[in-house]
């Protein structure tokens, strides 16, 4: 999609900016959005998870990573990575109105960790490719992410690429450094993978990742809350989980709004 299509009368120029960012590359890192309390929140939001000990279950989930899922449903503690004002407005110019909620995992990879495969986000919406992208990824850094700690890898401008990607041209791969508290925000049609850990260091990320209001979402959050469960949450986080209408009615039940559940 050519960015002046994102552009609208009430867009701010940090957003316009952004979008055109994405729109060249695929990607953008936005430094030090967090502070260093947000930062301790989240870290002891996942400590009782980390401390289980559970390890990936294959190659791509990594045996020397962590990974906690649906932490949306876990600790209120990701709310503000989940409705940081900017992940939102640039979601919205991206995925288009209504765009929902569709994964939340933290990941933490430990030394001696392996780089993954290069992928895409949004590879598992079965549409060929070029095509606009169906999901919008944050990955947030929590600890420092360097070459050495496995830093995400991505190819600058793949989310233009066909199904067969275009080999004779392929760019050199970015390493995505960042400072604790920034984000990396890319398009879910984005080649990139995570790095190798050689270092003798954690390096831990939070992904949180929003997609078109009418694709399906990777992590059921309507069942993880339950209708109770949902009450106790903000409004913006009810219809980002589901709790939502896109016209004309898709998401409703029993023909109605399905917020009126929460009532």
């Amino acid at each position: 999609m050519p960015f002046d299509e994102y552009r609208s009368p009430l867009m701010s120029d940090r957003v316009a900016d952004l979008a055109a960012d994405l729109e060249r590359d695929g990607y953008a890192v936005v430094p030090d959005v967090l502070d260093a309390a947000e930062i301790s929140a989240v870290r002891d939001a996942l400590a009782p998870a980390f401390e289980l000990g559970f390890h990936g279950r294959n190659p791509f989930e990594g045996h020397s990573t962590q990974r906690v899922y649906c932490l949306v449903a876990k600790s209120r503690a990701f709310d503000r990575l989940i409705l940081d004002p900017l992940m939102l407005d640039i979601s919205d110019a991206v995925l288009g109105e209504n765009f929902l909620l569709t994964a939340t995992l933290a990941i933490k990879l430990e030394p001696g960790e392996s780089a993954q495969d290069f992928h895409s986000d949004d590879g598992f919406y079965r549409i060929p490719r070029p095509r606009p992208p169906v999901s919008l990824s944050t990955l947030w850094a929590i600890d420092e992410f360097t070459a050495e700690n496995g830093a995400t890898l991505l190819y600058p401008g793949s989310h233009q690429w066909g199904d067969a990607a275009q080999r004779e041209r392929v760019p050199e791969v970015v390493t995505a450094t960042m400072t604790p508290g920034s984000v990396l925000v890319y398009y879910g049609t984005l080649i990139h993978a995570g790095g190798a850990n050689t270092s003798d260091r954690d390096r831990l990320g939070v992904s949180i990742q929003y997609c078109a209001a009418w694709g399906r979402q990777q992590e059921n959050f309507m069942m993880a809350f339950g209708v109770d469960g949902a009450r106790e949450l903000p409004s913006r986080l009810q219809e980002l989980i589901g709790y939502s209408i896109h016209p004309p009615f898709m998401g409703m039940i029993d023909g109605r709004h399905p917020k009126k559940l929460l009532t």
